[in-house]
């Protein structure tokens, strides 16, 4: 049973994914009294996990809209993160991302941007931050008791578990550069990778990376699924001492510190027999004091260790490393090129007319016309088309696929999910009641125009208010209130004059899409596409 007296019993958690990985985050939630429901697109699954702990199985469309669910676990494969992440996000939930948080850093900076908007926690699962031996060795390092670090190298090997849709690098990686980070405390200064595909000569099965950093300090990766035994093993060697972080070994021998095992005789270097000594360690679970962190960070409003800051220097080195091993050179961080840049996710085109500040991120296949403007904390997703003369931020979040026709201001605070269509000379507002000498940057409302929506020509869109997903607001209209899913609105100020279907489609008295036959049912004047 869960721990009703547990000082998480009264928040309300729900797990999404309930594989692998997902199955011990619900075990664990549920024994801190946090697990609320779970979730997974599997149904039988979570069929089967809610009936093994008594508690419902959830759609992401109920979690979505549930007032009660305070936060979510996403333990889904990692080239849905993003999506899930951020429509959690919107609607108000502190979220957890089991790493990596994206593929891509652009895909990272849009949900991290979102969770500062929705002013919610963004922690991700990097684990070892949270085993009693990771932390007690960055405890050594920062007493001192390693001196200057020379060299870092780690390894994590084994026979399996052996993935299709992801590389040895992403699905081993992330942890051990997640370490290194957090120990040398600054980015590489250059990053150079090597991999071999041999099972199926689609993805890799092994990979070397070498980083340098700009202190001085060296560190090297090697992952494998292809070895003939388990090793889980971090090496950190100071100029005072070692350090061996081995999470293969008994508990009470996973970190061993010795003292540095180099003498000097006669000015030659000989190895010293010195022993090395156990460092006595606290028992616990990691995954269980992860979990225990992140509730704790919602209860207290603070931010997580593994934040998306963390998860994004992270990514930088994963694309890094994965660059290089395509191109077979290595990758210069602080001198990357444009060039290198679209190559790890922001491939995209803009007209030579077009202004793209630093600090804006615009995905892979995305258009930019004539005369646009994108300022800085912008975020435009993949596929999109932006027409001429736009101007979109500073920190305007635009989702995948969105469609921005010819004179278009998307100010602060609007927020486009995916497939957003907005058409010529849309007007859209951040203040109800400006005046040009009064400054009111702190009463921005938020508009969050969500999945689907469509926005006719010359309407206009008052802030603060959510319009609903595929909506449809007729060419001239004035919104002035928040706009129901699938509503179509026009006139000024704005009415609905009926629905309309995923398709566009005005739909007739019995609710079926005349160009799909998708049929619609209505719910407490709520219109929802029928199963």
């Amino acid at each position: 049973m869960a721990n009703n007296k547990s000082p998480y019993a009264n928040l309300k958690i729900v797990v999404i994914g309930c594989g692998n990985w997902g199955k011990n985050h619900i075990r664990v939630l549920h024994e801190l009294g946090a697990l609320y429901a779970v979730c997974d697109a599997d149904v039988w699954s979570a069929a089967a996990f809610s009936e093994q702990y008594g508690v419902p199985k959830y759609t992401l469309e109920k979690i979505i809209r549930d007032p009660k669910i305070h936060g979510v676990v996403i333990a889904t494969p990692a080239a849905s993160h993003q999506e899930i992440a951020i429509a959690c996000l919107q609607a108000g939930k502190h979220v957890f991302v089991e790493k990596p948080l994206a593929l891509t850093v652009a895909e990272a900076k849009r949900i991290h941007d979102q969770a500062k908007l929705s002013n919610r926690i963004l922690m991700v699962g990097h684990l070892l931050h949270y085993h009693a031996a990771f932390k007690k060795l960055k405890e050594l390092h920062k007493e001192g008791v390693l001196g200057q670090l020379q060299y870092i190298y780690s390894n994590r090997l084994n026979l399996g578990k052996f993935r299709t849709e992801e590389n040895i690098w992403w699905s081993f990686a992330p942890h051990d550069v997640s370490m290194i980070l957090g120990l040398v405390g600054e980015m590489p200064n250059t990053v150079m990778a090597m991999g071999a595909k041999y099972l199926m000569h689609t993805v890799s099965d092994v990979t070397c990376t070498h980083m340098t950093f700009p202190k001085g300090e060296q560190a090297h990766i090697f992952v494998s699924w292809l070895h003939p035994y388990k090793e889980q093993k971090l090496v950190v060697v100071g100029e005072k001492a070692m350090a061996i972080f081995d999470d293969g070994q008994p508990w009470k021998s996973k970190l061993r510190l010795h003292p540095y095992p180099v003498e000097w005789v006669d000015g030659l270097p000989n190895p010293s027999q010195s022993e090395a000594q156990d460092i006595e360690l606290p028992k616990s679970e990691p995954l269980k004091e992860e979990a225990k962190h992140f509730l704790d960070c919602i209860l207290k409003n603070e931010t997580p260790l593994t934040d998306g800051d963390e998860s994004i220097r992270v990514l930088t080195v994963l694309n890094a490393a994965e660059y290089s091993i395509e191109k077979y050179q290595p990758v210069y961080l602080a001198e990357a090129s444009q060039h290198f840049q679209g190559e790890l996710g922001n491939n995209y085109f803009a007209h030579d007319t077009a202004c793209i500040d630093p600090g804006s991120h615009i995905g892979s296949e995305s258009k930019i016309w004539h005369y646009s403007h994108v300022l800085p904390g912008t975020q435009i997703g993949k596929r999109c088309v932006i027409g001429q003369n736009c101007s979109i931020g500073p920190n305007v979040s635009v989702g995948h696929g969105c469609k921005v026709q010819n004179n278009v201001s998307l100010y602060e605070g609007v927020t486009l999910e995916e497939d957003v269509f907005i058409g010529p000379s849309v007007v859209f507002t951040n203040v109800n009641t400006p005046r040009a000498f009064i400054n009111r940057k702190k009463e921005y409302a938020p508009t969050l125009v969500k999945k689907g929506a469509t926005i006719g020509a010359n309407a206009t869109i008052l802030c603060g208010h959510t319009l609903g997903e595929y909506s449809f607001i007729a060419a001239g209209a004035v919104v002035t209130k928040d706009v129901p899913p699938f509503a179509l609105m026009a006139g000024n100020p704005a009415q609905q004059m009926g629905w309309v279907s995923k398709d566009g489609e005005r739909l007739d008295e019995e609710l079926t899409c005349p160009r799909s036959g998708r049929q619609y049912r209505l719910i407490n004047e709520k219109l929802y596409e029928a199963n």
